[in-house]
């Protein structure tokens, strides 16, 4: 059996550690050295962090005063020039609209007039000489159609199109008959931009069909973007022919409908339009039918030169604050950076890591601070290898509270077979060097053991000897009593893999270096789980049924020819993930009635690896027992071996 296999079977299944928590480990300094810290701790903000501090607020203040209060001044300026020129833009182009229009109507009302004296020939000859003299008019209707031919030629137009939109205009000619004057786009009727103005004639109502191409001067492209409606709601005049071609209407637009319910003739406001911007809107109402004349600029385009302008204050500010920061850290980095290093070090030491190496530059009271640190972090480091570092850390932090919790946790024995034997025959071989060879040997086994318990998220409790005490869910926890116990579960699994690769260049007989076969013992139950001691000495531990019985049910491996097992309650949480055998019941001191016990054979559903407890003993070499004459009173008389009630 390979050691891939032994991988592959532990690594089938998560553990769910929970990973200690760090915390500072302090020494009492005496006052001579508490008063010099406090010093030095207030010597780091004075010199860096509060000279950084005092040169920004300056820069900050002064430069940023002044550019906040040019960019307010000019704003006001701007804002007040921006509605001026806005205003002023509205009124132009109204005046032209206006004019535009109203010389329209009249002309075409003196035309009208003129003809309806005159007989057809003269008429159609008044006409033409019209005609050529507003070469922007393309037609004139009333009781008589009088059509521009070279405009519609000139322009590529079908002149029968003047029919066609007289017709579909009825409705506009019966309003003009009762007075009513109304400006309508028909540009989508004849694919040109073209206005039509109905109003009353002699007779009945009449219209002039013309283009408005003078006013797209007024109502161009620019900052400030002026546009004309009519009564409708119709764009008629706007710089871009597509609201012009498709008819655009926009008398659903909130601001529109501001504007049609105010009484002003003309105003200017501060408003939001439809695609969520702000914008400064000037109008003014025509007397010529209903029309409206709109002018907007963009609220942001009003300051985008005075924005400009502040950032680049803002960019000269911040050169500024680096440049001086710049020289200020030269100047104090001979202090600052030896004081960020110990406060570095400090935080460390704060999160439990007590391995730092401070470099002493320097003879001066940092120097000398220094090297005192480094002293006392090497001595916190020592100090962290004699106790169980992770422990001490919560406490300190007041995650772990004096007094003793109910916990429900899976405890772990486990002891090295025949280490007496092996310790003596260390001495045997080195003499006055075993002592130091066992030492040796034992920690690199615990080595492999404790790195088991830490990955699975156990609580090494203590060493007894070459036996390791260890508990899962107490100190930490996966929050549940069944992860818990498979992380136990899956550690002892861990540690015979580990032991098997330990082991395989290990001769069997070997005094010098002896192989290690060990038993494991684990039982879940309720614990009390605390910190034991004195006010000078204390360690955290877990103590009840449950640990008694983790350490019988360990003391049984031997007997029993099983490397790892388990009392009924970890059996009970575990059975679905891992193959067992159920050993023998045993009537353990202190209990009634026999405690069922199980050998872990390892993880359920993989065909690697051993799959029997007869196939985990030949691969460890361990004897299979013959039970009936197993000496159930051999270890104080803690255990029988009988039958199981089921």
């Amino acid at each position: 059996m390979s050691s891939k296999i032994l991988a592959d079977d532990v690594a089938r299944y998560e553990i769910v550690p929970t990973n200690a928590e760090n915390s500072e480990n302090q020494e009492k300094p005496k006052k001579a050295a508490k008063k010099r810290r406090n010093t030095d701790s207030n010597s780091i903000f004075s010199i860096g962090f509060k000279m950084v501090t005092i040169v920004t607020l300056i820069v900050i203040v002064s430069l940023g005063s002044i550019t906040a209060l040019v960019s307010w001044l000019v704003r006001q300026d701007l804002q007040i020039a921006a509605e001026d020129n806005n205003f002023e833009t509205n009124r132009r182009s109204s005046l032209e609209a206006e004019e535009t229009l109203s010389k329209m109507q009249s002309d075409a009302l003196y035309f009208l007039h003129t003809t309806a004296l005159l007989n057809a020939d003269n008429a159609k000859n008044s006409a033409d000489y019209f005609f050529a003299q507003n070469p922007r008019i393309a037609a004139i209707g009333h009781s008589t159609l009088f059509a521009n031919g070279d405009f519609f030629l000139k322009n590529d137009i079908d002149i029968s199109l003047v029919s066609s939109f007289e017709e579909t205009s009825e409705a506009f000619l019966n309003e003009a008959a009762l007075g009513k004057t109304t400006v309508v786009n028909a540009a989508p009727h004849f694919t040109y931009h073209l206005l039509a103005i109905f109003f009353k004639g002699e007779t009945g109502g009449a219209y002039i069909l013309f283009s408005p191409e003078n006013l797209n001067t007024s109502f161009g492209t620019g900052v400030n973007k002026s546009y004309l409606i009519n009564d409708a709601g119709d764009i008629i005049v706007h710089s871009d022919n597509e609201n012009i071609r498709k008819a655009v209407n926009v008398s659903d637009r909130e601001y529109v409908r501001n504007i049609k319910e105010s009484s002003a003739k003309s105003r200017q406001s501060l408003a939001e339009t439809d695609d969520g911007t702000t914008q400064f809107l000037a109008y003014t109402k025509l007397n010529t039918g209903g029309c409206i004349a709109i002018t907007s600029i963009e609220y942001k385009k009003v300051f985008e030169g005075i924005e400009a302008t502040t950032r680049r204050n803002i960019y000269l500010t911040i050169a500024i604050l680096a440049l001086s920061v710049m020289c200020i850290w030269f100047f104090a980095k001979s202090i600052s950076i030896p004081l960020k290093m110990l406060a570095f070090a400090a935080r460390k030491i704060e999160g439990g890591e007590f391995d730092i190496n401070l470099i002493q530059k320097g003879r001066d009271e940092i120097g000398v601070l220094t090297a005192s640190f480094q002293k006392m972090t090497s001595a916190l480091h020592i100090f962290g290898r004699f106790t169980n570092k992770e422990i001490a850390i919560k406490a300190m932090r007041n995650q772990i509270k004096p007094g003793g919790l109910p916990k429900h946790a899976t405890v772990f024995f486990s002891d090295i077979r025949g280490f007496t034997a092996k310790s003596e025959s260390f001495t045997n071989v080195f003499g006055e060097d075993a002592p130091n060879r066992i030492v040796h040997w034992l920690n690199e086994y615990f080595t492999q053991m404790i790195d088991c318990v830490e990955k699975t998220g156990g609580t090494i409790d203590k060493f007894i000897g070459d036996a390791v005490m260890a508990h899962w869910g107490t100190s930490y926890t996966t929050g549940s009593p069944q992860k818990d116990a498979i992380n136990c579960v899956m550690a002892s699994l861990m540690m015979r893999k580990a032991l098997y690769e330990l082991n395989k260049n290990r001769k069997k007989g070997d005094l010098s270096d002896p192989p290690i076969t060990i038993g494991c013992g684990i039982n879940t139950g309720i614990v009390t789980a605390g910190q034991l001691g004195s006010d000078q000495r204390m360690e955290y531990t877990v103590i009840g049924d449950p640990v008694n019985l983790a350490s019988r049910v360990e003391s049984l491996t031997k007997a029993l020819g099983a490397d790892i097992l388990i009392a009924e309650d970890t059996y009970n949480l575990v059975r679905k993930f891992f193959i067992t055998e159920e050993m023998p019941s045993v009537t353990v001191k202190g209990k009634e009635k026999p405690v069922r016990i199980f050998a872990v054979v390892g993880p359920v559903g993989t065909s690697k690896g051993p799959q029997t407890l007869a196939a985990v003993r030949k691969l460890l070499g361990i004897e299979t027992p013959d039970l009936e004459k197993t000496d159930v009173n051999a270890d104080e008389k803690k255990y029988k071996i009988g039958e199981a009630k089921k």
